[in-house]
């Protein structure tokens, strides 16, 4: 029965793809649809100066559709409507599908002039593009263009030179030289003198100037000398002040701003704003250390210091873009505000013709001082800031299903964003699991796991001082404690955790959390010693001991996803921790181990000393809006010593499940080639180290769905200490873990809804290390070679 199913819908993916392939006998007999575009790049120009294809690829004004496992799935989707209904059915294929691209010689002939001015651009006056449309290659009335770069010889800056017409800004902007993009001998890049703008301007905002801009600065390229060589002048001109009565233009040095009053409202409403013209005019106002607090009836929900500790703007302080930036940075950050503006309005008052700022610049060719000068004015800055609902509920669930396994997860959480007045955010997690697995016994195949975890953070740092010049953004101080009970079919373990936490990152890409206190309390209240002596693993053993962990860890994370890049996003975590040298140390100094024992107690419970780390670096490259190629690489390791014999078990690395190698459900894998254990109701596959490397493609399927095609290696493996027997293989080795990597591939379902990504991935094995020799490459595809996984949010 299975088979026929099989062979039935088999056969109508076959017939409807076969149907796709021929959607070009609905075209007009005079059209043909694009098919393929290709860009070929010079490979006469050295590497380093080639133009890549995907640099140009924007420029491109006609692409072609989009295909479905190499077939015009979307084009004969909607070549399936009939033209002359509007009704739901042929309005869905229509959004479905895609209305086909035909070739067009107008777009065709604009995307080669494109591609001149860009390579113009780029410093290439002599290039030249052609393009070439092939309409022969099929027979069904198919077209193909490939347009072909030229980009011959460049032009190269020659010499740079300054020319202040704001004579106020030379003696600021001379000294900056130093960091410009400019340089002699490169070649003449237009973007690159647009970044030099950029840059420079960005500068000056950091220093006062609010309404300088990039068009303050203009370029003269002079290229009468020949050779391909350029004369490059900067000029810094003055800022427009308005017309004489001739009309003419009347030009003067760009003025320095100030700040005056700095206004905060954080109850803001944007509509009601707008639909009352007197809204502002029945505010209150709080002052506090040079902050309006702005409020209407009630006092604001946020107390004024708290408010005035996210926001570094002063009266009278200097205008910083940067210092704005942060500003905006602090307070959504704080995580009560769903969002806030900043607008500053000028104060023409202000500008009186004797407030000048004057500068006295000494010249040592003439031997003498210059004056210059320029206006001060002042800044109103207004903070409209709108909260975001003060109490809110989540809810997430995760799934994972084999031949042998099934597991669910669920996590509710209720969050108050303002528990005390201080913008500090409360949070409440409960945690539910479910895991069974066939079993001969009824009675060993369920597990069960409940947990329960409070935490509260405040948006300031605790207990430390630091400064604002220190480069701390969103600094933030939490508090958690967590209780967890896992009921498991041979034994029960409660779990209990205390940490305290500080984060923050910087203005760039860079994010950092140290934890100074973590207590973890590791009760295991039963153990069934018939399965405790069946481990034949002495390390694994002792890792179900009643442990305490007392730690010190951090977080580095890398992000650029903010850049100006947006096509390649880059993320890098860093994790250490450290336990038990502390105590260890104090517990040498001034007591013994128990009689009996060579190793120290607290409290009666031994104590864990270890130390562990890991990190993980992902890619990701788009390939249009949606389709993405994404990969990570991950490498974990920890090492018990001291007062320990093995790593705790919760701090033990595993593989499998939705987030790891997707083929196998959680700690099935590994480790290392040690044969597959039998007769295990609950898997317990855990490692002192783990390798693994990830690689998925993303690609839209309509609307708000769409795919994903994976690949997975990895495995975990245990680090040998001396004294201690492992199974054979399970041990790390330069010279054979690579033969032990285990791979999977798989497809995935993503469903966007907008504020999460639902994630349904189904994994199937490729290479089993676990097998016997012989038997490790999967040439059968079972069931039991396969995993499912649900999830939310991506993997990585």
């Amino acid at each position: 029965m299975m088979r026929r199913i099989t062979y039935c819908a088999l056969c109508i993916a076959l017939g409807v793809l076969l149907s796709a392939c021929n959607v070009t006998r609905l075209l007009p007999s005079d059209k043909y649809l694009l098919q393929r575009v290709k860009i070929e790049e010079d490979k006469e120009a050295p590497r380093d100066e080639r133009i890549r294809t995907d640099d140009v690829l924007r420029y491109i004004r006609q692409t072609p559709n989009k295909h479905f496992l190499g077939t015009d799935f979307y084009v004969w989707i909607y070549s399936m409507a009939k033209p002359e209904k509007e009704d739901w059915w042929n309005n869905l294929k229509r959004k479905i599908g895609e209305e086909p691209v035909l070739l067009n010689m107008e777009d065709t002939e604009r995307s080669a002039e494109n591609l001149r001015i860009y390579l113009q651009s780029c410093g290439y006056y002599s290039s030249k593009v052609g393009y070439k449309v092939d309409t022969t290659y099929s027979r069904q009335r198919r077209a193909k263009v490939t347009y072909s770069l030229t980009q011959n010889k460049p032009y190269h800056i020659d010499s740079v030179s300054y020319e202040f017409r704001d004579r106020f800004l030379e003696p600021i902007l001379l000294p900056d030289t130093v960091n410009t993009l400019i340089h002699r001998g490169e070649i003449f890049n237009i973007w690159v003198l647009d970044a030099e703008r950029e840059r420079i301007t960005k500068y000056l905002k950091d220093r006062g100037y609010y309404n300088f801009s990039v068009n303050n600065i203009e370029y003269i390229a002079d290229t009468l000398q020949g050779d391909h060589k350029v004369k490059v002048k900067m000029i810094v001109k003055q800022n427009l002040v308005g017309y004489n009565a001739r009309g003419r233009a009347m030009y003067d040095n760009n003025v320095v701003y100030r700040l005056r009053d700095i206004n905060i409202i954080p109850n803001y409403y944007a509509a009601r704003a707008k639909a009352q013209v007197d809204y502002f005019d029945s505010f209150d106002s709080l002052q506090y250390r040079g902050l309006s607090v702005m409020f209407n009836g009630k006092r604001p929900n946020v107390r004024e210091r708290v408010l005035r500790g996210a926001i570094p703007l002063y009266p009278n302080y200097i205008y910083n873009a940067s210092q704005v930036n942060r500003t905006y940075s602090n307070l959504m950050a704080m995580g009560y505000f769903k969002s806030a503006r900043i607008v500053f309005k000028e104060l023409p008052d202000s500008l009186s013709p004797n407030n000048y700022t004057t500068l006295i610049a000494a010249d040592k060719l003439t031997n003498s001082n210059t004056l210059n000068y320029t206006r001060e004015g002042y800044l109103d800055c207004d903070i409209l800031c709108t909260p975001a609902l003060r109490q809110s509920i989540k809810a997430e669930l995760e799934a994972s299903t084999t031949s042998s396994f099934y597991g669910v997860k669920a996590v509710l959480g209720y969050q108050n964003r303002n528990i005390f007045r201080g913008a500090e955010m409360f949070e409440l997690t409960g945690t539910a699991g479910y895991e069974y697995m066939k079993a001969p016994k009824s009675d060993k195949r369920h597990a069960m796991e409940f947990g329960l975890s409070a935490s509260l953070s405040f948006p300031r740092f605790l207990a430390i001082r630091y400064s604002a010049k220190n480069n701390i953004v969103a600094p933030r101080t939490k508090f958690e404690l967590s209780y967890n009970h896992q009921n498991r079919p041979y034994y029960r373990r409660d779990l209990s955790s205390a940490v305290w936490t500080y984060s923050w990152h910087n203005q760039k890409s860079s994010s950092f959390v140290i934890r100074p206190i973590g207590i973890n309390w590791v009760n295991v209240s039963y153990i069934d010693q018939d399965y405790f002596n069946s481990l034949q693993n002495e390390y694994l053993k002792h890792s179900f001991e009643s442990q305490l962990i007392v730690a010190i860890s951090g977080s580095y994370i890398y992000d650029n996803k903010h850049k100006l890049s947006p096509n390649n996003h880059t993320t890098v975590r860093v994790n250490t921790e450290i336990s038990g040298n502390l105590i260890n140390g104090l517990e040498h100094l001034f007591s013994q181990p128990a009689a009996g024992k060579d190793y120290y107690e607290i409290l009666g419970i031994r104590y864990s000393q270890y130390v562990r780390a890991d990190i993980s670096a992902s890619h990701k490259v788009m390939f249009g809006k949606v389709s993405a190629l994404a990969a990570r690489l991950y490498a974990g390791v920890g090492y018990a010593y001291g007062n320990s014999d093995a790593m705790p078990f919760d701090r033990l690395f595993y593989a499998g499940g939705s987030n790891s190698m997707r083929g196998w459900a959680p700690r099935t894998l590994g480790p290392g080639s040690s044969a597959a254990p039998t007769n295990v109701v609950y898997p317990t596959q855990m490692g002192d180290m783990k390798l693994e490397a990830n690689l998925e493609f993303r690609f839209p399927i309509w609307d708000m769905f769409q795919g994903a095609a994976f690949f997975d290696v990895g495995n975990i493996w245990y680090i040998k200490r001396n004294g201690v027997e492992y199974p054979a293989g399970s041990v790390f080795s330069f010279n054979n873990f690579y033969k032990q990597l285990a791979f999977n591939t798989g497809i995935g379902l993503r469903l966007d809804i907008q504020f999460a990504i639902l994630r349904l991935d189904w994994g199937i094995r490729l290479y089993d290390p676990n097998q016997p020799a012989g038997q490790r490459w999967i040439h059968n595809f079972k069931w039991k070679n396969t995993s499912l996984n649900f999830g939310v949010g991506y993997p990585f």
